[in-house]
């Protein structure tokens, strides 16, 4: 049989041989094609994976990093993700109000197998990516509005440090006192405390509420739900007047938590499943109108809650807890544990709202 094959191919004496070898060129180029064609597409999407890791590991960084020192770590983690060639970062801006874009490229020119036949060694692969990041919080200003029950208290604010391996560490307390009475509510001290790095505690914000119907001279007289009178004056601490504002600027966490001795339970977090539920927060119907109605929202059983997300930026929200008296889920009216915290937020090398765009 080979015999014969091998006679066939080298016979002069028919046109069959140059014909089919004439027809058989194209057919291997154009298989040949498709192969190094889709090696092309299995690389881009390869690189395209890697660039769009790269770009977003930069809007991690030290808010103070320079563009050049990006471009490092932008080819650096290019490579480590299984970038081939060069990538590129053509720009990196932060806006006024802290909004961060960016926008880089990679070229690779990949090595051909096949479509070397036609005199073409390499095909450029050329990918882009872009990426756009949201303000984040940077500042918290906590400000009591109103405490009251016969159980003493204490919420805690609690911040982890970027790359800290010391855990949370407390940045700013509220810490209530019952003052003693009859009345059905309750009423005593609260004292908002900014905490430094080093444990110290400041005092921003000091409260006294007491049941009576003859406040002093600006203060307002209130009613309670039990028809109590009562009035509560605010000392606010040289320089404090907003509140407590807190630094949360180099802050990965953040979180809340309750601790009410008498309470059941007595140690209520915001990032346990199992007792954020007892912590609301809302808005104003109508922010530009100070005396607009605030829309509570109780968090839902079984949720862990990112402080970072409920925080409002350049404008106030409003917190409550309720502090173990009564069964949840309920109305806020059943809290006892009320202040309210406005953001700041600028650009910020936390991850959150960090979106691809191309």
């Amino acid at each position: 049989m080979r015999g014969l094959a091998g006679r066939f191919i080298e016979s002069r004496s028919g046109s069959i041989a140059p014909i089919l070898i004439a027809i058989m060129i194209p057919l291997i180029t154009a298989v040949g094609f498709s192969v190094d064609y889709t090696s092309a597409v299995q690389t881009r999407s390869a690189e395209q994976a890697a660039l769009d890791a790269a770009i977003l590991s930069i809007t991690t960084m030290d808010t103070a990093s320079t563009k050049p020192q990006r471009q490092v770590v932008l080819q650096d983690t290019y490579r480590e993700n299984g970038g081939q060639g060069t990538a590129t970062l053509n720009s990196f801006d932060v806006s006024a109000n802290g909004t961060a874009t960016a926008q880089a490229s990679a070229s690779f020119a990949m090595k051909t197998v096949f479509m070397q036949i036609a005199r073409i060694p390499t095909v450029a692969i050329g990918v882009t990516s872009a990426v756009n990041k949201a303000p984040a919080l940077v500042e918290a200003t906590f400000k009591v509005t109103g405490v009251s029950g016969y159980w003493s208290k204490t919420m805690t604010l609690y911040g982890t440090q970027f790359g800290s391996t010391l855990g949370a560490k407390p940045l700013m307390t509220i810490k209530y006192v019952y003052g003693g009475g009859t009345d059905p509510k309750g009423y005593g001290t609260t004292t908002v405390s900014k905490i430094d790095s080093l444990g110290v505690a400041t005092v921003a914000q000091t409260q006294v509420c007491k049941v009576g119907k003859n406040p002093p001279t600006g203060v307002t007289l209130n009613t309670d739900k039990f028809g109590t009178n009562y009035y509560c004056v605010d000392t606010m601490s040289p320089g404090n007047a907003a509140g407590a504002s807190i630094d949360v600027s180099q802050m990965s966490g953040l979180t809340l938590q309750m601790d009410v001795p008498s309470g059941n339970p007595k140690k209520l977090m915001s990032n346990d499943p199992a007792t954020s539920n007892r912590l609301y927060n809302g808005l104003r119907s109508d922010p530009t109108n100070p005396q607009s109605p605030i829309n509570y929202n109780e968090i839902a059983t079984g949720q862990i809650v990112d402080i970072f997300s409920i925080v409002p930026c350049g404008t106030t929200g409003y917190q409550a807890w309720e502090d173990g008296g009564n069964a949840v889920p309920a109305p806020v009216s059943n809290a006892d544990f009320f202040y309210n915290v406005t953001g700041m937020c600028d650009f910020n090398k936390r991850p959150n709202n960090t979106r691809l765009t191309q």
